[in-house]
C-alpha cells in the first residue's frame, strides 16, 4: 500500500510513517461489515483485509465469534470478479484457519475456482483448499491435485506441489501416492516447478536411503535444468556422500558432479557446489583445490552477495585448513575496506587465521582504522581471531597486546568488553613474558571501568597472578584506589585482593597492613567485615598469625574444592561440638554428564565461573520413588521441578505437587497437609482428569492410607509418555479422600467417615520442565567446543512487548535454561541484547543457547535463535518449542 506525502515537523524529524499507525482490532472489525454491502467497492474491501492481515501478523487474536463473522462476510466476496480482491480474499482465509464446520461454506467455491479457466483463481484455490481441508476433503479433490502437478501452467504446478510438501506432514500416505505426477514435475522446463518437484520426491523417499541414492545417481546425468533445482541437488548429493560407507576408503561417490557443477553458468550453483566441497568430511586439499580457486575468483566479484558468502566459506575452511586458503590472502586484504562492514570482518579474521608471522604488523595497522566503522558483535570476532593470532605467534604479543589494551579503552558494551578482558586473561596465562604488560593494562581499564562484573573479576585475578610477578608493588596504587572510588561490591573485591598481596608479599605486609586499617570504617557491612577479616589474620605486625590450620593457603591460596560440592556440604552440616571439615568435602563432582565437556589441549577461557552441579534434593527423590514397586522399573530420575501450589494459603487443606521427569514416564506427587486438628483423612488420593494432555496415559497410582491433622503426607500418580518426546499438556485434579471426625479431648477418630471430595488447581507440563538447568563455566569455551555439526539457526517475531527485559524472561521461562554470564540481566532502554543459556535436556543431551533480541519503534520484539546441541533432534526440538510458545 502507497504511504502518503506527509509533512514532517522539525520535532519528528526520524520518525517514520506507517499506513497501520494506530490502528485497533475494534475499529477494523467494524470496517469489516463493508463485505456485506450490496455494490462491493473492491478497493476499500482489499483495504480493510490488509489491516485484518496486519493484526493477525502482528499477533492478534481474534475471538472465535469474531473470527467466524469475518469469515461468513468474508466468503460473500467471492461474488466480485475483481482479481487483487480476490488474491486477498485467499490470504484471509488462509490465515483464519476456518474450523471443519466452516469449511463446508467455501469448499464449493473454491472448488469451482480450482477449475476455473483463470489460472490465478486455480493456484491460489489449491493452496487454500489444502491449508484447510481435512484428510476426508483430500481424497476428493485428490484427482485435481494429481492433474494439478502436471499442468502446464508452471503456476499451477508449483502451488501443486508446495501444498503437497505442507500435506506431507499431515497426510503422508495420499501424497505418497502422487509419486509418478511428481516424478513427471521433476522434468518440467520451468525452473521452479522443478526445484518444487525435486523437493517433494526427496522428501517422499527420504525414510529410504537407497531410494534417495537411485534418484540422485538418474539426476546427476544431466537432467536437472533448473539452477534452483540444481543447488538442492547438490545438497542431496552431499547427504548422500556423508552417509556413504565408501568416504572412509577415500573413493568419493559423486565428488565428479560436485566439480563439474563448478563449472555451471549460474553463480548460485557454482558456489553451492564449492561449499558442498568444502564441507566434505575429511576432505584432502587435492579436492579442496578446485573449490578454494572459484571461491577466489567470488572475491573479486562486483556482487557484494557473492564476495560475502565467497568470504564467509573460505573464514570456514580456515579453521581446519588454514594453509589452503593462504593463496586467496592477496585478494581478502583488497576486502578490509569493502563499503560492507560484514564482509570486511570476515576477511579480517581469515586473515588473522591464516597469516603469517611477517604479516602481523601490517594486518594490525589496517584493523585500527577498520574497528571503529563496526558493531560490537563483529569486534568479538575480530577480538577472539586477534587471541588465537597471539597465541599462534606468541613473539608477537607485544604488538597484539598494546592492540588489545587500545580498544579496551574505547566504547563498547559489556559482552564486546569481556572478550577483550578474557583474551588478555588467556595470553597471560599462556604467554609468561606477557604477564607483566597485560597485568598493567587490566590495572589501568579498571580506573575506567563501568562493569561491576569486570572490576571484580580483573581484581580476583589480579590478587591471583599478581604477587608472582617481579614488582608486585607498583598495582598496588591501582587496587588500593578502587577502595575509596568504585561502589561497595568493587571495593570489597579490592580489599581481598590488598590482602591477598599483604599474604603472599613479604616485603608488602607492613604497607598493606596500613591501608587495609584505613579500610575498618567503611560505610558497607561487606567491606568492613573482610576488612576485619584480614587485620585479624595478617596481624599488627603485618605478619599472618598462625592458626591450627595453615590460614595463609586457607584464606589468599586457590580453592581446589568444586563450589557446588562446598555448598552441599555447607547446607548439610548441622551446628554440633564438631566445626565443620573442610576436608570431608568431596573434590570431584558427582554427577559427570551435567559436567562441561573440553575440548582437548584447550584451557577454560576468561574468568567464568565454575560450572554449577545438580540439585542436592535429586538424590532424595530417586530413593523416595524407586521405594515404591510401582515406580520401580521407570529407569533413572532425570528432573523433579520444584513443587506448585494447587491451594491457595489458608485452606482446609494444603496440597503441592512435585514433577518428577522420567524418559518414558511422569510422576506427580502430591504433597499433602490437613490443617483441621477435628478431621482425620483416610484413603487419600488424587484423581487426574488428563483429557487435556493427548500423550499421557495414566499407569499407576499410589493413594495414602491416612492423613492426620498437621503431618505431612504424600500420594503419586505415574503416567506413561511417549519416549523422548515433550510431551505437554493439562491435568485437571480433585483430591478424593473419606474424612472421620476427630475427637478433640481423647484424640480418637470414629469408625464410621464420609466420602468427600475437594477440588485443587490444574496442573500443567510444560516444555521447560524437560531441560534441567546446568551452566558452564565459560560460554564461549563451551559453544566452540560443542561445534557446529547439530547447530540450528532462525529468526522469531515476539509481538509488541513493553521492554527488551520481558521478552528475555519470557523466553527463558519457556525454555528452562540457565542463563550464563549474567546475560539475563537488559539494561535499561537497551535496544538490542544477547542473552546466553546452557541446560541439560532429556536424554542428558547438553543444549547451549545464543538468543540476540531487536526492539523496534513500535515495540515489537525480533530474536535470533542460534541452538547447539549433540543431538540434532534436540536442536529442532528447541526450535519447536519456541515457535509454539
Amino acid at each position: 500500500m502507497a504511504q502518503p506525502l506527509v509533512k514532517k515537523d522539525d520535532d519528528h524529524d526520524d520518525e517514520e510513517y506507517s499506513p497501520f499507525l494506530g490502528i485497533e482490532k475494534g475499529a477494523v472489525l467494524q470496517e469489516a461489515r463493508v463485505f456485506n454491502d450490496p455494490q462491493l467497492d473492491p478497493r476499500r474491501c482489499s483495504q480493510v483485509i490488509t489491516k485484518l492481515l496486519y493484526l493477525l501478523n502482528q499477533g492478534d487474536s481474534f475471538t472465535k465469534t469474531e473470527a467466524t463473522e469475518v469469515f461468513f462476510s468474508v466468503t460473500k466476496l467471492f461474488q466480485s470478479k475483481d482479481l487483487g480482491l480476490r488474491r486477498m480474499v485467499y490470504l484471509i482465509i488462509k490465515e483464519l484457519s476456518p474450523s471443519a464446520d466452516e469449511v463446508i461454506i467455501v469448499t464449493s467455491s473454491l472448488m469451482k475456482d480450482m477449475n476455473s479457466k483463470t489460472d490465478m483463481y486455480r493456484a491460489n484455490a489449491i493452496r487454500v483448499l489444502c491449508r484447510i481441508t481435512d484428510g476426508t476433503l483430500l481424497t476428493q479433490i485428490e484427482r485435481y491435485l494429481k492433474q494439478a502437478i502436471v499442468d502446464k501452467n508452471p503456476v499451477v504446478a508449483s502451488a501443486a506441489l508446495v501444498s503437497g510438501i505442507h500435506l506431507l506432514q499431515t497426510n503422508p500416505e495420499i501424497v505418497k501416492r502422487w509419486s509418478n505426477e511428481v516424478q513427471e514435475a521433476v522434468q518440467s522446463r520451468a525452473a521452479l516447478v522443478q526445484f518444487h518437484a525435486l523437493a517433494l520426491l526427496q522428501q517422499i523417499r527420504q525414510n529410504d536411503r537407497l531410494a534417495v541414492s537411485k534418484l540422485v545417481t538418474s539426476l546427476t546425468r544431466g537432467t536437472v535444468r533448473s539452477p534452483l533445482a540444481q543447488c538442492l541437488l547438490i545438497r542431496y548429493v552431499s547427504q548422500v556422500i556423508c552417509e556413504s560407507a565408501n568416504t572412509q576408503t577415500g573413493d568419493r561417490p559423486f565428488y565428479d558432479f560436485l566439480e563439474s557443477c563448478l563449472r555451471h553458468k549460474a553463480e548460485m550453483v557454482i558456489f553451492e557446489a564449492a561449499r558442498a566441497i568444502t564441507e566434505l568430511s575429511g576432505v584432502t586439499n587435492r579436492e579442496l583445490t578446485p573449490a578454494i580457486t572459484v571461491l577466489q575468483l567470488f572475491l573479486s566479484s562486483s556482487k557484494p552477495v557473492l564476495r560475502f558468502a565467497a568470504v564467509r566459506t573460505l573464514n570456514k575452511v580456515a579453521m581446519t585448513h588454514p594453509m589452503a586458503v593462504t593463496n586467496c590472502n592477496i585478494d581478502m586484504e583488497s576486502l578490509i575496506s569493502d563499503q560492507n562492514r560484514s564482509i570486511a570482518t570476515l576477511a579480517i579474521t581469515t586473515l588473522l587465521k591464516t597469516g603469517n608471522e611477517s604479516s602481523v604488523d601490517r594486518l594490525m595497522k589496517q584493523i585500527t582504522n577498520f574497528m571503529s566503522d563496526i558493531a560490537d558483535e563483529f569486534k568479538i570476532v575480530v577480538v577472539e581471531a586477534i587471541r588465537s593470532l597471539c597465541l599462534k605467534f606468541p613473539l608477537k604479543y607485544r604488538s597484539l597486546m598494546n592492540f588489545l589494551s587500545n580498544i579496551l579503552r574505547e566504547e563498547g558494551g559489556f559482552e564486546y568488553k569481556k572478550a577483550i578482558v578474557d583474551s588478555i586473561v588467556i595470553l597471560i596465562r599462556d604467554i609468561p613474558e606477557a604477564k607483566e604488560s597485560g597485568l598493567l593494562h587490566l590495572c589501568e581499564f579498571i580506573e575506567d571501568c563501568e562493569f561491576t562484573y569486570l572490576s571484580t573479576q580483573i581484581l580476583h585475578f589480579l590478587g591471583i597472578e599478581g604477587p608472582k610477578t617481579t614488582d608486585p608493588s607498583k598495582y598496588i596504587r591501582y587496587i588500593y584506589n578502587r577502595v575509596h572510588l568504585e561502589n561497595a561490591t568493587v571495593r570489597a573485591a579490592a580489599v581481598s585482593t590488598l590482602a591477598k598481596f599483604g599474604a603472599m608479599v613479604d616485603a608488602l605486609k607492613p604497607q598493606i597492613f596500613v591501608l587495609l586499617r584505613r579500610c575498618i570504617f567503611d560505610s558497607d557491612d561487606e567491606v568492613r567485615d573482610r576488612t576485619t577479616l584480614y587485620l585479624s589474620t595478617l596481624g599488627d605486625d603485618g605478619e599472618v598469625v598462625g592458626t591450627d590450620r595453615d590460614t595463609k593457603t586457607f584464606l589468599f591460596g586457590d580453592l581446589d574444592i568444586p563450589f557446588v560440592n562446598l555448598e552441599t556440604s555447607l547446607k548439610n552440616y548441622e551446628p554440633s561440638e564438631e566445626p565443620f571439615d573442610i576436608d570431608s568435602v568431596p573434590k570431584e563432582v558427582k554427577s559427570q554428564p551435567l559436567a562441561e565437556k573440553k575440548a582437548p589441549g584447550k584451557k577454560p577461557t576468561g574468568l567464568g565461573a565454575p560450572p554449577a552441579g545438580p540439585p542436592s534434593t535429586v538424590d532424595a527423590y530417586e530413593r523416595l520413588l524407586s521405594s515404591i514397586p510401582e515406580f520401580s522399573d521407570f529407569g533413572k530420575l532425570f528432573k523433579s521441578s520444584a513443587p506448585v501450589e494447587l491451594t491457595e494459603a489458608e485452606t482446609e487443606y494444603a496440597v503441592n505437587v512435585v514433577k518428577h521427569i522420567f524418559d518414558r514416564h511422569v510422576v506427580f506427587q502430591y504433597n499433602c497437609t490437613n490443617t483441621i486438628p477435628e478431621q482425620l483423612l483416610e484413603n487419600v488420593s488424587v484423581i487426574v482428569d488428563s483429557s487435556e494432555a493427548d500423550n499421557f496415559a495414566e499407569v499407576a497410582s499410589k493413594p495414602l492410607q491416612s492423613l492426620p491433622y498437621d503431618t505431612p503426607g504424600q500420594t503419586f500418580v505415574a503416567f506413561e509418555k511417549p519416549e523422548g518426546i515433550t510431551a505437554v499438556g493439562k491435568f485437571s485434579n480433585t483430591l478424593r479422600f473419606i474424612v472421620k471426625e476427630v475427637d478433640p479431648t481423647t484424640g480418637e477418630a470414629e469408625e464410621d467417615g464420609v466420602e468427600d471430595e475437594y477440588q485443587l488447581e490444574d496442573l500443567e507440563v510444560v516444555a521447560a520442565d524437560y531441560m534441567m538447568k546446568v551452566g558452564v563455566s565459560n560460554f564461549r569455551n563451551a559453544w566452540e567446543s560443542m561445534g557446529d555439526d547439530f547447530e540450528h539457526v532462525d529468526e522469531y517475531g515476539l509481538g509488541p512487548r513493553e521492554n527488551l527485559a520481558e521478552a528475555v524472561i519470557a523466553v527463558i521461562n519457556l525454555l528452562g535454561m540457565q542463563p550464563c554470564e549474567g546475560t539475563e540481566v537488559v539494561a535499561t532502554n537497551s535496544r538490542s541484547h544477547t542473552c546466553l543459556l546452557s541446560g541439560v535436556f532429556l536424554g542428558n543431551v547438553r543444549v547451549l543457547v545464543r538468543l540476540q533480541f531487536g526492539i523496534h519503534g513500535s515495540r515489537d520484539v525480533a530474536m535470533k535463535l542460534a541452538v547447539r546441541s549433540e543431538d540434532e533432534a534436540v536442536s529442532d526440538t528447541i526450535h519447536e518449542i519456541v515457535s509454539s510458545g
